[in-house]
């Protein structure tokens, strides 16, 4: 860095005025200078320590945008929300708002809690997506015709569940109807719902034998997301509060993803068996059918959901 320092100082020094603002934002103005400016970069530093920490959670904002995209379009495709935890994702949507309106309002740097907004967006059209859809597997030809007789009633439960995360959230962000002190205590239990969130998907995925239609992209990314966001917590926000919820989250998250690799060829994870082949794919189709499959699984009254394992 010190051969190359000369020849990179002009070109630091010269950077378009809205490279400078956005530098100013994420790392400071001291750590701008030192960092950009002065290019005096070293590990030890605690500038360095922030540049990377700022660097993971835009990556993290990043992922976040798209982290839900592949589930719900699962869903979409499969026109089922069969093994997913309807639960589940309301008490992590719950979580999540909560979350999003105490770090804005306590006036957190939004790369530490931007992806958590982004999250609870797309937790909150699957929410809509379970509703409309019904957690059962669909019949051969119901796809066509857009859902049972339930259906309807699916779509006002949808609607009254969109109706209420919005009044929720204008609430959570005016402080006349919601102080801080009460977000404070709204914030440390929505930590703790954050975390049992993922019990009830768990729970479900036991019981079944396998996980439906959960997304095992969805489910690693998570992963890797919580214990990322664990490190720049702690350079980021001394709040005690939002770390335990991180710990908490990606010990559960853990959980779900050794779920997903035991679980990953069993007839009741939807595609998963498809993408081990032929024999896959007919394990599949026999559990659809409720007959005996090529793979083993026996028994018409005897399907992977009452198969448990452990």
């Amino acid at each position: 860095m010190d051969q190359l320092r000369p020849y990179l100082l002009p070109l630091t020094h010269s950077l378009p005025a809205p490279l400078v603002q956005a530098g100013h934002s994420l790392l400071g103005p001291a750590c701008y200078k030192t960092l950009i400016l002065d290019l005096d970069i070293h590990p030890s530093s605690p500038c360095f320590s922030l540049l990377v920490s700022k660097t993971i959670g835009v990556g993290i904002i990043t992922l976040s945008s798209i982290i839900k995209v592949p589930q719900i379009l699962k869903l979409i495709n499969s026109q089922s929300a069969a093994g997913i935890s309807l639960p589940s994702v309301l008490l992590e949507t719950f979580s999540y708002v909560v979350t999003v309106a105490y770090s804005a309002r306590s006036g957190f740097p939004f790369t530490a809690w931007g992806e958590t907004a982004l999250i609870a967006v797309q937790d909150v059209v699957i929410c809509a997506l379970v509703f409309v859809l019904g957690q059962s597997a669909p019949t051969r030809g119901m796809e066509k015709k857009g859902g049972d007789a339930g259906g309807q009633q699916g779509k006002i439960l949808a609607s009254v569940f969109l109706g209420a995360v919005a009044m929720g959230v204008y609430a959570l962000q005016d402080a006349k109807v919601v102080d801080m002190g009460t977000l404070q205590t709204l914030q440390a239990g929505a930590g703790a719902v954050g975390v049992l969130s993922k019990a009830p998907q768990i729970w479900s995925n036991w019981q079944m034998g396998g996980t439906g239609q959960l997304s095992a992209f969805t489910v690693f990314l998570y992963l890797a997301g919580s214990l990322s966001r664990i490190f720049t917590t702690l350079q980021e926000v001394p709040d005690r509060l939002i770390l335990y919820g991180f710990m908490g989250a990606f010990l559960l998250n853990g959980v779900l993803a050794a779920q997903m690799v035991y679980y990953w060829s069993s007839p009741a994870t939807k595609d998963h068996g498809e993408e081990l082949g032929e024999k896959g794919r007919r394990a599949v189709a026999a559990v659809e059918n409720g007959g005996a499959s090529a793979t083993g699984v026996q028994g018409r009254g005897k399907g992977p959901s009452t198969r448990r394992r452990g």
